[in-house]
This record gives structure tokens, sequence and C-alpha cells, in this order.
């Protein structure tokens, strides 16, 4: 595992953005579409471009044991899962809402890393994890006063925990090479588990639009592609509790993507809740950081 450089940070960041933008595409994509019939389209358009891309590269099937497990449980997780719930949601939950009950999974991540693994937490490490509870505290009771559903909220939070499983089975699996074909491969499990819920529960009801076919290709190639291979190079570049801190991006860039296209709202009590929850995430990232000698 490498230091953070500025590399790192421009890789990070980069993540964060097309990441959270993913809230706002898909909440257009389930208005004019069923949401698990969409996803496992949008996975099997992926799949199939990355792999494409990944022979052209000189990439190849030959993945290590760790790899391969990556794509299982990356896949079941965070595609089959995580994204599976959010889309699912929202189509009653707004896309800013969602953003933020994601951003707390590199709080989740620490305080699994203490409770499965045995990772110590230093005091400032404690209070950020403290912090962020307060923070969800703060924007769930603000917006439990208006009319929210529950339900969606349920589904989010189930898919943060799916998230947070996801980038842990990452802490010994994202070395090896073919990142792409990994990535690309870990779509299609994504796809397959998706593929027989969306059959039984839903009906491929389509109102077909010029802003469904914007918002469902560029999920496909930005926030489904792009966006995870990156995540891939950076895990594996600096290890998974350091990348888990980009997501504190999310709640930020979620809400305000949001907000200029979606025309959602935020109230005084999200920003003070999405700020503590930054400072939360930033005060268990510093805790984990080593002492440098002169």
């Amino acid at each position: 595992m490498q230091k953070v450089d500025s590399k790192a940070i421009l890789m990070g960041i980069a993540f964060g953005v097309m990441w959270a933008s993913a809230f706002t595409s898909a909440r257009v994509i389930v208005q004019y579409a069923p949401p698990l019939h969409a996803l496992a389209l949008r996975f099997l358009a992926s799949g199939l471009i990355g792999i494409v891309i990944a022979l052209a590269m000189g990439q190849n099937w030959r993945l290590t044991r760790n790899q391969w497990v990556a794509v299982v449980v990356f896949g079941i997780t965070q595609n089959g899962l995580y994204l599976g719930l959010n889309f699912v949601a929202m189509q009653t939950i707004e896309a800013s809402l969602a953003s933020i009950v994601a951003s707390t999974m590199p709080l989740l991540a620490a305080f699994a890393s203490w409770a499965v693994f045995g990772e110590k937490i230093k005091p400032l490490g404690v209070l950020g994890l403290l912090a962020g509870v307060v923070g969800v505290v703060l924007i769930m009771g603000a917006r439990l006063q208006g009319d929210i559903d529950l339900f969606g909220v349920a589904l989010c939070a189930i898919s943060v925990i799916s998230l947070t499983v996801a980038t842990l089975a990452m802490r010994s699996a994202s070395s090896g090479g073919n990142f792409l074909m990994v990535v690309s491969l870990q779509m299609f499990v994504g796809s397959a588990i998706l593929w027989g819920p969306a059959l039984v529960f839903e009906t491929f009801d389509v109102t077909w639009n010029w802003q469904l076919v914007v918002a469902f290709s560029y999920t496909v190639l930005v926030p489904g592609l792009l966006a995870t291979l990156i995540w891939f190079f950076l895990v594996d570049r600096i290890g998974a509790t350091p990348a888990a801190v980009f997501h504190f991006l999310t709640p930020f860039f979620g809400v305000l993507i949001a907000a200029i296209l979606l025309g959602e709202k935020m109230g005084s009590m999200d920003i003070i809740g999405v700020l503590i929850i930054t400072a939360g995430i930033l005060a268990v990232q510093m805790s984990k950081q080593k002492p440098t000698s002169l």
C-alpha cells in the first residue's frame, strides 16, 4: 500500500464526483423504467463494453483466486444489493437523501474493521464515529418531520451495509492486474442476480424519451464502468480504508448535482448533518494515520 499522494487524491475526487452523480441519473431512470430491469441491463451493457476494452488492452481471464473472490463478492454486495436496493428506493425518495445515507459507508467500514478484524480505534476515531452518528440523527430527524418514505430509507440503509461488506472484501482481493476485466466480470455477476427479482417482481413497462436514454447511457459509461474502475485502481494504490474516505464527497456532490439537475432542496439540518458526518469521517481517517518521523 502506498501513501496517499496527489494522483490518489485526484483519482479519489474524480471517483467521488462520478459516484455521486449516479444518484441523480438513477433517480431519472427509475421515473421512466422499472429499476431492477434497468439496472440489470445497465450491468450487462457495462460488462460487455468493459470486456471488449479489456481484451483490446491485452488483459485476460486468468485472474488470481483473490480476484475471483472480489468478482463474486463485489458483484453481489455492491452491484446486486447496494445498487439494486438504491434503485428501488429512489422510486420514492430523493437522490440527495440516498447520497447522504450512502456517505456513512466509511464510518461503517471503520466500525466493522474494529468489530470484525480487531483493528484498534484511537480516541479520535471513536469521536469520529460518534460524530457520524450525530450527523445521521440530525439529518434523519429533520427529514422525518416532512414527507419521507421510511421503507425507501430502510432499503438505503441495508444497501450501505452491503457496500461496506464490498469495501472490506477488497482488503485482500484487489491485486493481480487485469483490473478492467475484474470490473467487467463483477458487472455480469450483478446483472445475473438481478434478472431473477426483476422478472418475478416487475413488469417491463418503459416510457421511452430522451431523458431516459441520456441518463441510462451516462450511468452505463461513467458511474457504471469508469468510476468502478477508478475505485479498483484507488484501492490497489492506497488500500481499502484510506480509499473509503473519498466517499465523504458523496453527500456534497450528490446533493449539489441533484439540486442543479433535479431541483431538489436541502435544509439547514441537512447541511449541518453533512458537515458533521464529513468531520467524523476525517477524524476516523486521521486516527489511522501513523506519525511520521522527522
